[in-house]
């Protein structure tokens, strides 16, 4: 199935307070992830991972705080989108939380684990994103985000974050990556 990001859906983003760069990035990460999904080869919810991508920063209308993810979800849940969206809002911070770093975060204590391949997409779109974009590291190409992913992530905190989260990312990239070289 293919699927294309909705002027409706920019529309809820507009309406909810989101500002236009953050809409651009959420528009970035959502062709991101819809390239890296359809790279993969394997039959996903394409609808899921482009809104679960646009969508993923809806807490930014109210913070930029790292509760913008419950935050978001919150929005979400209270603008009708499906639970499987609000969840990818949710688990998006530091690619998967689990309870324990729930709790040092300040965050709803739960398990934030991500259990879907569309999920992991948009997490590591996410994260690539960032990287292409930032302009922190001085990349050539997308591509070369890609190649050079773990060695961005290890030699910048702002992408590794730390041990945990940098763990987390790095196993989605590699992961993905695997899918995407069959």
């Amino acid at each position: 199935m293919t699927y294309r990001v909705q002027d409706s859906d920019i529309a809820i983003l507009r309406s909810a307070g989101v500002s236009e760069d953050d809409i651009a990035h959420c528009g970035a990460v959502a062709d991101k992830a819809l390239e890296i999904a359809r790279r993969t080869g394997i039959a996903l919810d394409m609808e899921l991972v482009g809104r679960g991508a646009l969508f993923h920063d809806l807490g930014k209308a109210k913070t930029h705080e790292i509760t913008h993810g419950t935050v978001g979800a919150e929005l979400g849940r209270a603008l009708g989108l499906p639970e499987k969206i609000t969840a990818i809002m949710e688990k998006h911070i530091r690619g998967g939380l689990t309870e324990e770093e729930a709790v040092e975060l300040g965050l709803p204590v739960k398990d934030y684990a991500l259990t879907s391949l569309e999920e992991k997409i948009v997490i590591y779109a996410d994260r690539l994103v960032d990287i292409i974009t930032d302009g922190i590291v001085p990349i050539e190409s997308e591509g070369e985000a890609e190649e050079r992913f773990e060695e961005i992530l290890r030699g910048i905190p702002k992408y590794g974050k730390n041990d945990k989260t940098m763990a987390r990312y790095l196993g989605y990239h590699r992961e993905l990556q695997s899918l995407m070289e069959r």
